[in-house]
């Protein structure tokens, strides 16, 4: 069932500008006749011409909007003066309300451009139909199935100039919930290394639970790849490194480890190199992002540390790639555990629980209830001291000075961190990022 309609009205042609308002009050008619039952929510894109004192076509519609009393809460029009800006202005409104599946009625010829568009700004949450605007559409018009045409294929110039254009105003946007910011280590010298663990403020993600530096995009959440790319372009602006050189693990909640120079693995949660202007990174929100530094042999490494790949070793697979690789001393190498979900909050059933209590009992707490907690920071500091990290070498949230903590507990500390365990499905998520300065 369509949850929302969106009429693009933006870019009509020449010969149907002239009856525009008679386009759409036909076209209200027929949403309104056909969805007398659930009333959809009715979106009008139109442009706003620059420099105009009119408010673009929006007056000029009204006429036309009058006398839809079942729609009239339900409907709204929204003008830009792109089609990038009134169309994320859109998705905020269905953001907003939680709608996924919606009809698009436009002209034939805007259909391959708003596809492009739609791919870039929407993720695979979302459903789109699309149907053709329709001169005098009959009152069968939202029922039946896509219109075929002939396919005007789009050039790799006009995708181009999309993409530019949504760039360009996604750039344009203010950043949300404060300032960009960046926890960084005092174990690691930075002299040598470019370093540090992201926060949530500072972005432009504007959904409650990805609001607002979220730096990660899946066909499970709303948040699109565009709009990650431009919060590591601000990033990469506050931190100093070029967001073109940026490599992220492959989440893999495994052990494997990927040597930057050599064949990349298909997924990996550990990544090395001795690489000067490479920025390597590990996401968490829960898991413990790791970054390694050996400023001796100048090499270093990051990794992605969940229940799972603790357990796995992942740590130690990361220190022994720059071991092996780049002939660091494990005496050398510095560890420094990010922001993760604490023992305070978190928990597993009792039979994951079992193999943490093998490596410490001091791993889990309320051992003999169904979801003991779990530390999966000490367990994590456990493995790699008996693989020959230096206890000095290694920072985690046995730091008890509060300027030098950076492992805070992300659950706990809902306007510093995304947290998978507290905001469910649609979460958001930081990063732990290390570079080799020039």
């Amino acid at each position: 069932m369509v949850e929302a309609v969106l009429i693009d009205l933006f870019s009509l042609p020449a010969n149907l500008q002239n009856n525009i308002q008679g386009l759409l009050h036909s076209t209200l008619e027929v949403i309104e006749k056909c969805s007398s039952i659930h009333a959809p929510f009715v979106y009008v894109m139109c442009c706003q011409r620059q420099g105009s004192e009119r408010k673009g076509d929006q007056e000029f519609l009204l006429p036309a909007l009058r006398g839809f009393q079942s729609l009239k809460r339900r409907l709204e029009v929204v003008c830009a003066q792109t089609t990038a800006a009134a169309l994320y202005t859109i998705k905020q409104r269905l953001d907003e309300k939680g709608l996924s599946i919606i009809k698009v009625i436009l002209p034939t010829l805007r259909k391959d451009l708003m596809k492009v568009y739609i791919d870039h700004l929407f993720t695979a949450v979302y459903q789109f139909e699309f149907e053709d605007l329709q001169v005098a559409p009959d009152s069968e018009s939202l029922q039946m199935s896509e219109h075929q045409h002939e396919r005007q294929t789009l050039s790799s110039q006009d995708v181009a100039l999309i993409q530019s254009e949504i760039q360009m105003y996604l750039e344009s946007l203010p950043s949300l919930k404060g300032e960009l910011t960046i926890l960084r280590s005092s174990l690691i010298p930075d002299d040598i290394f470019l370093h540090g663990f992201t926060t949530r403020t500072g972005g432009i993600s504007y959904i409650p639970t990805l609001s607002s530096c979220n730096l990660f995009s899946s066909s499970k959440r709303r948040d699109p790849q565009v709009v990650v790319k431009e919060n590591l372009r601000r990033l990469a602006n506050a931190a100093g490194f070029n967001p073109e050189a940026f490599h992220r693990v492959k989440v893999d909640h495994a052990n494997a480890v990927c040597i930057m120079g050599k064949t990349e693995p298909d997924n990996y949660d550990g990544i090395v190199t001795n690489q000067k202007g490479v920025t390597l990174a590990a996401p968490g929100a829960d898991c413990i992002p790791v970054l390694f530094a050996d400023p001796v042999r100048r090499a270093c490494g990051a990794a992605h540390s969940g229940w799972k790949g603790t357990l796995l070793g992942v740590s130690m697979a990361t220190v022994n790639a720059m071991v092996s690789e780049y002939g660091c001393n494990m005496k050398d190498i510095l560890v420094v555990l990010g922001p993760s979900v604490g023992p305070c909050c978190y928990k597993l059933p009792h039979e994951s629980a079992k193999e943490f209590h093998r490596i410490d009992p001091k791993c889990v707490r309320l051992f003999d209830s169904a979801s003991p907690y779990i530390d999966i920071r000490r367990a994590t500091r456990i493995l790699l001291e008996r693989g020959g990290i230096l206890p000095e070498n290694i920072q985690d949230d046995s730091i008890t000075d509060q300027k030098q903590n950076i492992t805070f507990c992300t659950a706990c500390h809902p306007e510093k961190f995304y947290s998978h365990f507290r905001d469910g499905t649609n979460f958001g998520t930081q990063i732990g990022f290390i570079s080799i300065k020039d």
